[in-house]
C-alpha cells in the first residue's frame, strides 16, 4: 500500500516541479502518477526484499502531451528508494534516451527536492577498448591474424590512423570518456570494430588497462546510481546473459519501459539467429591457415595442444556439410546455379517453419559439430583468460596468452551463434505452440554468392513473461500507443503481459476536434495501383502553396513514382526520404516554413513515428494508404499461417490491430501541442468500404470528420 509518508513525498515533489518549471498540472499526468505509485508501492515482499505478489506491473497508454516522463520519474523514484530497489528507465530510441538523460532528470533533480544520482548504461560495444586503442596507437596489431577474422584485411589506412590518434589524445587528456556516441563525428563501423570488444573478448580485471577502462569506469558509476537510463536492447541482452550482468539483478529493479510498444519486436529481433554460409566457410578457411601459428604460439601448454589438435578434424567435417546446405539452399530458393549479376536476391520461407528432411538431417549434423567446436573454443578461452591471472599457473606466459584471447573468443562467439541457428533448424517445434519462422536469403556480396539461413520465434511473449515480468520486482510499460482498436489484448498477446496486471488509458490534454480527419472523394482503393498513384499525384498538385505537409507512403516504389510524376514546380517543394539524412530533411522543412514557403515532406513508416513538428511546422498529414504490414515478412507470414491452421483469422487478429496502432501513430504527428490544429487526409477508400474500416476510424482520437467533403461529428 502507498503509505502517507510516501504519498506526501510524491505530492510535494510534484508540486515543486510544477512550480519550478512553471507547468500547469494535467489531469492525465496526475492519474498516471497515482496509478504507478499505487502499483509499485503495493508490491508485497518477504523479509529479504523478494517480491511475493504478482500484480506488480502496470500498463499505461499516455498520449502526447500527458507529460509521462516526469510522471513516471516522480512516482517510481520515491518508491524505488523506499524499497531499496534501482529504477531502470529503458527507452526504444536514442532521441528519448537523450531527452530523459539531458532534460528530464536534470530538471527533476533541480526542482523536485528529491535526492538521487543517475547514470547512463550502455553495452560494452559502445565503449572503446583501451587495450586495443593503445595497440592501434603503437601502429600495429599484437595479433595480425585477428584482423583477418574481423574482415579487416588492411590496417585501415590513413583515416583509421588519424582517428586512432584523435581518440587516443582525447581519451588520454580526459576530453572524451571513451563512449562512441559522445564522439563529435560518426565513427565508421569497420574502424570501430577494431577498437572495441564483446564480453567474451574482454579480459576484465586481468587486463593491464583495467584501471583506465572506459566501460568499467561507466559501470562503477552505475553501482552508485539510483536511476539507470538504458534502452530496450540492453535490458534484453542482460536478461539473455542471465540478468544482473550489465544491469542490476531484475529482482532488485523497478523497470519503466517507455515507448513500450516497441518491446515485443525488439525481443523478437534479439532472439533471431542468422548464419551466412559463405562467410562461415571463409573464416573456417582462415582458421585452417592459422593452425600452424596457433600451435606454434600456444601448443606448449598441454591442454591447449590437445584442444588445438581437434580443430583440423572439426574443420574437415564442417566444410562438406556447409557445402551441402549451400547447395540445398540454392535449390530451395529456385536458383540452383546462383544469382545473375542483375538480380538483387531471392528469399525462401519454409511454410509453417517446416524444413525438408534432408535439410533437417544436415542441420542435426551441424549442431553436433558446432557444439563440440564451441565447447573446445570455450575451454581454450578459459585457459587463455586464466593465463592472464598472476595468481594462477597454466604453464602459458601472460604475454603469449594475451594477444590470442580476442581471436579465440571471437571464434567461440561465431561457433555459438552457428550452433544456435542450426539447433533452431534441427529441433521440432512444440505441437501446441506457434512454430519458429525459418527462411533463407540468397544474395551477392562483392560478386560472391552468399546464402544466409535465419530462424526466429514468431512471438516473444513466453520469453518476456518468464525472463522479464516473472523476474523483475516491478515494472511500468507506457507509450502514446499501446492499444489496438482501443484494447490492450494485442499488446498482451505479443509481450506476454498477464490479464491480472493493471491497464489504463489516460485522458489526453488535447482538444482533437481542432483537427479535421478527411477521407476525400479523391480517395481510391489501392488495389487499383495506377489509379491510386494518379490520385495521390493529383492531390499533391492541388495542395495549398504555403501548407506544411507530411505525406506518409507505405512503399518506397510508390513514393518515388509519385515524386517522378509531379510537375517540376511541385517537385521543387518536395523533400523526400533518403535524398538527405532525416535530420537534415526536417531542418530544411522548418527553414522553408520559417520563410513562409510551402514544404512537403515525403516519408515512409519511420516518419510516422518520432517526427516532432509542432504548430506551423506541420498543418497537414496525408496518409496515402492504410498501414498494413508488408506481407513478405517471414516472421509475420509464419505466424499468420499458424493462426489460420488453428481456425483463426490472421488478418483480423494481427493485420487490422497492428494497422490500427500504426494509423494512430501516423495521425499523432499532427497534434503535438495544445494549440495545434490542422488536417489529416486519408487517401485510402477501404476505410469506408471494408468492414474493418469503421473499427480503424473509431480507434482514432475524436477528430472532426469530413467524409467525401461532408463535415460530420466524431
Amino acid at each position: 500500500m502507498l503509505d502517507e509518508v510516501l504519498k506526501d513525498e510524491i505530492q510535494t515533489a510534484y508540486r515543486r516541479v510544477l512550480e519550478g518549471l512553471e507547468l500547469t498540472p494535467r489531469y492525465g499526468q496526475r492519474l498516471m502518477i497515482a496509478e504507478i505509485a499505487r502499483t509499485l508501492a503495493g508490491i508485497e515482499s518477504d523479509g529479504e526484499g523478494r517480491r511475493t505478489s504478482d500484480e506488480h506491473v502496470c500498463v499505461l497508454e499516455a498520449g502526447t502531451g500527458t507529460g509521462k516522463t516526469l510522471a513516471y520519474l516522480l512516482a517510481a523514484l520515491p518508491v524505488a528508494k523506499a524499497r531499496g530497489k534501482r529504477l531502470v528507465i529503458a527507452t526504444a530510441t536514442v532521441a528519448l534516451q537523450e531527452q530523459v538523460l539531458h532534460q528530464d532528470l536534470p530538471a527533476l533533480k533541480a526542482h523536485s527536492g528529491l535526492s538521487f544520482d543517475y547514470a547512463l548504461a550502455k553495452g560494452r560495444g559502445r565503449y572503446v577498448c583501451v587495450s586495443r586503442l593503445d595497440s592501434a596507437m603503437e601502429g600495429g596489431e599484437d595479433n595480425p591474424t585477428l584482423s583477418m577474422f574481423e574482415q579487416s584485411l588492411d590496417s585501415g589506412g590513413d583515416d583509421f590512423q588519424k582517428l586512432v590518434k584523435s581518440l587516443g589524445e582525447a581519451y588520454g587528456n580526459g576530453r572524451w570518456e571513451g563512449d562512441r556516441d559522445s564522439w563529435p563525428e560518426a565513427i565508421d563501423d569497420s574502424h570501430w570494430r577494431k577498437l572495441t570488444v564483446d564480453h567474451r573478448q574482454c579480459t576484465n580485471r586481468r587486463c593491464g588497462h583495467f584501471g583506465a577502462c572506459a566501460f568499467f569506469r561507466a559501470r562503477r558509476h552505475l553501482d552508485n546510481a539510483d536511476i539507470i537510463v538504458a534502452n530496450h536492447d540492453l535490458v534484453l541482452a542482460d536478461l539473455a546473459l542471465g540478468g544482473g550482468v550489465v544491469l542490476p539483478d531484475p529482482g532488485d529493479c523497478l523497470y519503466v519501459f517507455d515507448e513500450g510498444h516497441h518491446l515485443p519486436d525488439k525481443a523478437i529481433n534479439h532472439f533471431t539467429h542468422r548464419f551466412a554460409v559463405g562467410g562461415s566457410l571463409r573464416w573456417l578457411s582462415t582458421l585452417k591457415k592459422s593452425l600452424s601459428e596457433l600451435n606454434q604460439q600456444l601448443g606448449q601448454q598441454q591442454t591447449l595442444a590437445r584442444l588445438l589438435s581437434t580443430l583440423p578434424q572439426a574443420i574437415e567435417a564442417l566444410e562438406p556439410r556447409l557445402g551441402e546446405v549451400f547447395s540445398l539452399g540454392h535449390q530451395l530458393a529456385g536458383r540452383p546455379e546462383g544469382l545473375n549479376d542483375s538480380e538483387d536476391g531471392a528469399q525462401h520461407r519454409f511454410e509453417m517453419g517446416r524444413v525438408p528432411e534432408a535439410m533437417r538431417e544436415a542441420a542435426e549434423a551441424l549442431v553436433t559439430i558446432f557444439g563440440e567446436l564451441s565447447r573446445n573454443l570455450e575451454s581454450m578461452s578459459d585457459i587463455l583468460r586464466e593465463s592472464l591471472d598472476p595468481e594462477k599457473s597454466t604453464g602459458l606466459p601472460r604475454e603469449q596468452a594475451e594477444p590470442w584471447l580476442p581471436l579465440v573468443a571471437l571464434l567461440h562467439g561465431r561457433a555459438l551463434e552457428a550452433h544456435a541457428l542450426w539447433q533452431a533448424f534441427a529441433e521440432p517445434d512444440p505441437a501446441d505452440e506457434p512454430p519458429r519462422a525459418r527462411w533463407l536469403i540468397l544474395e551477392r556480396f562483392g560478386g560472391e554468392p552468399e546464402l544466409t539461413f535465419s530462424a526466429s520465434p514468431v512471438s516473444a511473449a513466453h520469453t518476456l513473461a518468464r525472463s522479464l515480468w516473472g523476474r523483475c520486482h516491478g515494472a511500468v510499460v507506457t507509450s502514446a500507443t499501446l492499444t489496438a482498436l482501443g484494447r490492450f489484448e494485442r499488446l498482451q498477446e505479443r509481450a506476454g503481459l498477464a490479464n491480472r496486471y493493471r491497464y489504463q488509458r489516460l485522458p489526453s490534454p488535447f482538444d482533437y476536434s481542432r483537427a479535421v480527419l478527411s477521407v476525400p472523394p479523391e480517395a481510391v482503393d489501392p488495389a487499383d495501383r495506377d489509379g491510386h498513384e494518379r490520385a495521390i499525384v493529383d492531390f499533391v498538385e492541388a495542395l495549398g502553396e504555403t501548407e506544411a505537409v507530411l505525406m506518409l507512403f507505405s512503399s518506397r516504389a510508390q513514393l518515388r513514382g509519385v515524386e517522378k510524376a509531379l510537375s517540376r514546380e511541385r517537385r521543387d517543394r518536395v523533400l523526400a526520404q533518403d535524398r538527405l539524412p532525416k535530420r537534415e530533411l526536417v531542418e530544411r522543412h522548418r527553414e522553408r516554413v520559417d520563410k513562409g514557403e510551402g514544404s512537403i515532406l515525403f516519408g515512409l513508416a519511420s516518419f510516422a513515428e518520432g517526427i516532432d513538428l509542432p504548430g506551423e511546422y506541420l498543418t497537414h498529414v496525408v496518409i496515402t494508404r492504410l498501414p498494413f504490414a508488408v506481407p513478405d515478412d517471414p516472421v509475420g507470414a509464419t505466424l499468420a499461417e499458424w493462426i489460420e491452421s488453428q481456425g483463426g483469422n490472421p488478418f483480423m487478429r494481427i493485420s487490422v490491430p497492428d494497422a490500427s496502432i500504426k494509423l494512430v501513430q501516423a495521425c499523432g504527428r499532427l497534434i503535438r501541442k495544445e494549440a495545434d490544429e490542422g488536417r489529416i487526409t486519408l487517401l485510402d477508400r477501404r476505410v469506408l468500404t471494408r468492414r474493418y474500416g469503421r473499427a480503424l476510424l473509431d480507434a482514432l482520437p475524436p477528430f472532426t470528420r469530413e467524409i467525401d467533403g461532408v463535415r460530420q461529428s466524431s
